[in-house]
């Protein structure tokens, strides 16, 4: 008998959470409503109502990078789920230090807690029953990375690259020909109709951004 494999089927859903209007994301496997959190930026309890509506169960936190903005809801969610934390190798110094992550310039310092698992470039994870490969993309932080679900054709950027734009590059760990060196190498490879999942304002899709991103449209981006 012949059997054949049916790909598990994986939804996402967006939070947006904080004053800086983060997009935390909820992504799960379908057949067992396990899943993982992207960028927990803030408003734990929304979260948590948002699993709660979905009937989910969390497996991991995943942060794109260790800026104040992603990481402020890490504490109380973990603690509450025992949730295994994910952060790129070199990052992870960002989220016990609220000058390095930024938060203590806004008078509210942020210490969240020490990762769990450092993922490198390639890197994949079976996550949740989710396949996930970790693409490493400095340049808006030393050691931001983005997750890539190859079979839903969705990456998950971080503050790497926006509908339209791309992270800003002033702030501690920032490069601006890094970072678009990593945009160039990491996600313009990928197809064309893959999603982007940003860490602000609306989804776009890659060959969007190759044609139309202002920092990148024209020469080698073309």
């Amino acid at each position: 008998m012949r059997h054949y494999f049916r790909p598990m089927a994986t939804r996402v859903h967006t939070i947006v959470v904080g004053p800086f209007a983060v997009n935390c994301y909820l992504l799960w496997n379908e057949a067992t409503a396990e899943a993982v959190i992207i960028d927990p930026g803030d408003e734990a309890e929304l979260i948590t109502a948002e699993m709660d509506q979905f009937n989910l169960t969390p497996r991991a936190i995943l942060l794109t990078h260790g800026h104040g903005d992603h990481i402020a809801a890490i504490s109380n969610l973990k603690e509450k789920f025992d949730l295994p934390l994910y952060i790129g190798q070199g990052e992870e110094k960002m989220l016990a230090d609220p000058s390095a992550n930024i938060s203590a310039y806004f008078d509210q310092p942020i210490v969240a807690p020490v990762p769990d698992h450092l993922v490198a470039d390639e890197q994949v994870l079976m996550v949740a029953g989710i396949r996930l490969a970790v693409l490493s993309t400095p340049g808006h932080t030393a050691a931001g990375v983005c997750y890539f679900e190859e079979k839903a054709g969705r990456l998950f950027s971080g503050d790497t690259l926006f509908a339209g734009s791309i992270g800003r590059t002033d702030l501690g760990g920032g490069d601006f020909n890094r970072l678009i060196r990593s945009i160039r190498e990491k996600i313009l490879v990928l197809p064309d109709n893959v999603v982007v999942y940003p860490g602000h304002g609306p989804r776009t899709t890659v060959g969007a951004e190759r044609t139309s991103n202002p920092f990148l449209i024209g020469g080698e981006f073309a």
